[in-house]
């Protein structure tokens, strides 16, 4: 795949001090992009889009892409899909770059391998607006999650059981998505703005961001939790800064409107593990999940209407 070739070329170039430039490369055979045309709010060039030289020291490395200009959807599609289910996954990254394969491509193979396609989307990077981060992004996840429901024959999925996971900064992504869908983040191109941006359900891993500015006490005022919320699962470590505490607040204020959620709050793990295993049970957060959309019957074939 692409992706892979991208890794490598980002692999070998890690210790020239060069970012290797992947914008005017062809995208790969299952990924598009999602606007027909330069994106929306885009105002300055930011340069083409790079990989980041690999860190030292960590093994393994990880495909860390930013300038983007482009947003794209990377298709994974599994060879059985009975829950007829799809995830938009938004990988982390600060809103300043995109951990691409940690959270991204290697949690879109997850979910093929227990029935379920995937998307990962990459939404553009770095910051466009210091005081919203989410606002240039949360026009390509609104996007995204319309051109999905809008070809769900195509994917031969339910357009009323597609949902939205994302990590960190891509965690504030999905629950902005998840809030702020009555609202457009821009005006409409074509048919596909039509097709309702609400996802069906949220999956919020380490979230970041959902914290009031100067009062960790508090939710963000960004977020606009009601009773029409998607139903919600929270995953995150205590020692996270303080995303556990406000993992917490989200989970207590999406009980206080009626919202069906659940919250994994485990007392060590950090930040920005993914999917990759460690001594921590926090990296075992995938099985909660998975669990999560079986019980709740996602993973089931939809009931006839």
């Amino acid at each position: 795949m692409l992706f892979l070739s991208r890794f490598l070329v980002a692999t070998l170039l890690c210790f020239t001090g060069v970012l290797p430039v992947l914008a005017e490369q062809p995208l790969a055979k299952n990924e598009f992009a999602i606007w027909p045309g330069k994106a929306p709010g885009e105002t300055v060039d930011i340069g083409p889009e790079v990989a980041q030289p690999k860190r030292v020291g960590e093994d393994p490395p990880t495909l860390r892409i930013t300038n983007v200009s482009r947003p794209t959807l990377t298709a994974f599609i599994p060879k059985q899909n009975p829950g007829k289910i799809a995830v938009i996954i938004c990988p982390g990254g600060a809103y300043n770059i995109l951990a691409f394969d940690k959270e991204g491509t290697e949690v879109a193979e997850w979910f093929n391998e227990i029935g379920v396609a995937a998307f990962v989307l990459k939404y553009r990077v770095p910051r466009r607006d210091k005081e919203q981060p989410h606002r240039i992004p949360l026009m390509d996840s609104q996007r995204a999650m319309r051109l999905i429901r809008q070809d769900a024959e195509k994917w031969h999925i339910d357009p009323n059981r597609i949902g939205i996971l994302g990590f960190s900064a891509g965690g504030n992504l999905a629950v902005m998505t998840g809030t702020l869908y009555n609202q457009p983040a821009y005006e409409k191109i074509d048919a596909a703005d039509d097709v309702s941006a609400k996802p069906n359900f949220l999956m919020l891993i380490y979230a970041a961001y959902l914290g009031k500015k100067g009062d960790d006490k508090q939710l963000s005022e960004d977020l606009a939790i009601d009773k029409n919320t998607p139903p919600t699962f929270l995953a995150v470590a205590q020692d996270d800064k303080n995303r556990g505490l406000h993992a917490a607040l989200l989970f207590a204020e999406l009980t206080r409107v009626g919202v069906k959620a659940e919250v994994h709050v485990y007392s060590q793990g950090g930040h920005g593990y993914g999917l990759r295993p460690s001594e921590d049970p926090v990296s075992t957060w995938h099985h909660r999940a998975h669990q999560w959309l079986n019980i709740n019957g996602w993973l089931s074939a939809p009931e006839a209407k």
